[in-house]
This record gives C-alpha cells, sequence and structure tokens, in this order.
C-alpha cells in the first residue's frame, strides 16, 4: 500500500515536469526558427521541415539526458555543398577533439602535477597527440542530427551541421585515443591509470 501510495504521489509530480519540459522546449523551439528565419537559414539534406528537425533533435537530447552533447560543425565560403559538408563534419571533430583536449588538460594539470610532477613541454605534446588521435576516433560516434544552410550571396554558402554525441560511447573512442598518445610520451604512460580515469569521465571536470 506505500509502494502504491508513493506512486500515485510520483506520477502527477513527473506529469508536471515533463509538461514543464515540454513547454521549454517548444519555447526553444519557436526562438530557434524565428532566428533562422531571419539570418536566412533553411534545412539541409532532407525531406522533411526544419521544424520537425529541430524537435527530433531536442528529443534525442532529451532522451540521453546528461549522457547527450550537443556538437556543432560549421563550413563557411564553399561552392559545392557536398565539399561544405565534409568541412562541417571536419570542424565538428575538431571541436570535439579539442574540448576533450581542454578538460584532459585541465584534470592533469591539478591533479597530477600537484604532486610534484614537472614535464610540462613532454605534457603538451601528448595534449597535441591525443586532441589529433580524438579527432580521428570520434567521427564514428557523432551522430548527424539536421543541418543548415544558407546563401552568402557572393555564390558561396555558409553550412551548420548539429550532431549528437553519446558520451558513454563516445568513451571508448577517448580511450582508443589515449592508448595512441600513451606510446607518444613516456611522462602521460607512467600515469596511465589515473589519466585513463579522466578521460573515462569525459568532460565532468568542465
Amino acid at each position: 500500500m506505500m509502494i502504491v501510495a508513493a506512486l500515485l504521489v510520483a506520477a502527477p509530480v513527473a506529469m508536471g515536469q515533463s509538461k514543464a519540459l515540454n513547454k521549454a522546449l517548444n519555447k526553444e523551439k519557436k526562438e530557434k526558427m524565428k532566428e533562422y528565419k531571419k539570418e536566412g537559414w533553411k534545412l539541409f539534406g532532407s525531406s522533411r521541415s526544419l521544424e520537425v528537425a529541430l524537435l527530433k533533435h531536442y528529443e534525442k537530447l532529451n532522451e540521453l539526458g546528461d549522457d547527450g552533447r550537443e556538437v556543432v560543425g560549421i563550413a563557411s565560403r564553399f561552392k559545392s555543398k557536398n565539399v561544405g559538408k565534409q568541412m562541417a563534419a571536419n570542424n565538428a571533430a575538431i571541436s570535439y577533439a579539442q574540448t576533450a583536449g581542454s578538460a584532459l588538460k585541465g584534470r592533469v594539470v591539478s591533479d597530477i602535477s600537484a604532486d610534484g610532477t614537472s614535464a610540462e613541454n613532454e605534457f603538451d605534446h601528448f595534449y597535441a597527440a591525443y586532441e589529433r588521435l580524438v579527432e580521428k576516433e570520434i567521427k564514428g560516434e557523432m551522430e548527424p542530427s539536421y543541418a543548415i544552410i544558407r546563401d552568402l550571396g557572393d555564390g558561396t554558402y555558409e553550412l551548420q551541421e548539429f550532431y549528437i554525441v553519446s558520451e558513454s560511447a563516445a568513451s571508448k573512442a577517448r580511450i582508443r585515443a589515449l592508448e595512441n598518445a600513451m606510446k607518444e610520451s613516456e611522462v602521460a604512460a607512467a600515469h596511465a591509470e589515473k589519466i585513463a580515469n579522466f578521460v573515462r569521465e569525459g568532460f565532468e571536470a568542465e
């Protein structure tokens, strides 16, 4: 009886939270649609409407919760739309890799350097290798969500493509990158276990 009573109390709360979330998502969608229209953006590479694409994007992020990360790839001043799409994909991977590298550097500096380890130049080499390898590995974990394009009026275009990354899945890509980066750095290899834990945690240090 106590369990049933608890469920009866929890159900209206959950429904209230769901309604509040849907209201917030609809507001965000309307604001984005207004922004896109004002700036001349149109949906690219899909037969669906931009409004539907936005809703599906928000729904997917909501389903993933804290595990979901939005990554945006940007390409500008291109004539071939196919080339622009590839440029945006590369830009998204670079953006993710740089964020991953910065997060790892923050943890290493605060947790490992504090113990008296002094090898800043070699660690810098390690961070660079790690970012380069994450950029390579993460592409397989980036799920394309939607892309928008606009005509710049001079025969060229600008494109933004939005990706969704599951951090739990992406951790495998970051670990692969770490394992290869370790081969290039003796000082990092000496702290392999601790650094591996930082990498598995993803962006929690942000």
